[in-house]
């Protein structure tokens, strides 16, 4: 069992709903193709593949997926979009949980990695990640960029959503690498908020790059977005590829 904070029956439930913006076709749209250029004619394992929002429609697209889960709440949502002979998920954590074979692409998405909560948990994610591909292929991370530049001295808050219905707040230890996600959120019509939070362990891009030359692999490719543009020092988070040597 690693750091990672577990996902409840409840939010498991409610999590397709709070995030149909993110499985739109449009979002998800040059993310599929991005993943199924990687993982060409092989198969593709997902780590961290909760309710399935990327791992089912690249299922849909024709490449063998294959999942591993933490939250057995997670998995039942999914569970109930796609069945286990069509897409496996192995229940466990993504830093120690082998399953069987080889994949040319092993992928983790959307600031996952993150729920990793100590440095060396982080290192060996990238270690699980080299450990399930076969010689040439790829380990793709999504995260975004630590927001530190808008913290002014002193300020350890910074919020990142300011909706009706969404109210989000990160927090940063700046010593230990940890940030707090705050988020308030709108339920139904009588003007509550229902409080949840989440700690993550943020990651430089030069750190993951350390932590994938640790395990094997090279940096082939970072870019901006699933579309392909430039990374900068203005991103806000960033897609990297790494490879494993032939």
């Amino acid at each position: 069992m690693t750091s990672s904070e577990l996902w409840t029956r409840a939010t498991a439930d409610r999590y397709d709903a709070e995030e149909t913006e993110t499985s739109s076709a449009a979002v998800l749209g040059p993310t599929l193709a991005f993943l199924a250029e990687l993982a060409g004619d092989g198969r593709a394992l997902e780590f961290a593949i909760g309710t399935g929002r990327v791992g089912v429609p690249l299922r849909e697209r024709g490449v063998p997926v294959v999942g591993i889960e933490l939250s057995e709440h997670m998995a039942a949502v999914l569970r109930r979009k796609m069945d286990g002979s069509t897409l496996p998920v192995t229940l466990g954590d993504m830093a120690t949980t082998v399953v069987p074979g080889e994949f040319t692409l092993v992928y983790l998405v959307y600031n996952t990695i993150t729920n990793l909560l100590t440095q060396d948990e982080q290192v060996e994610c990238f270690r699980n990640a080299a450990r399930h591909l076969e010689p040439g292929g790829r380990f793709v991370i999504e995260l975004g960029v630590p927001p530190l530049r808008f913290l002014p001295p002193g300020q350890v808050a910074v919020p990142f959503d300011v909706s009706e219905q969404h109210l989000g707040v990160d927090t940063f230890d700046l010593v230990e690498q940890i940030l707090v996600s705050h988020h308030f959120t709108r339920d139904g019509d009588d003007g509550r908020y229902r409080r949840d939070n989440s700690r993550h362990r943020y990651a430089w891009p030069a750190e993951l790059d350390l932590m994938a030359r640790i395990a094997g692999l090279e940096l082939e490719r970072r870019v901006a977005d699933w579309d392909g543009a430039p990374f900068t020092q203005d991103s806000a988070k960033h897609i990297s590829v790494w490879r494993k040597p032939t």
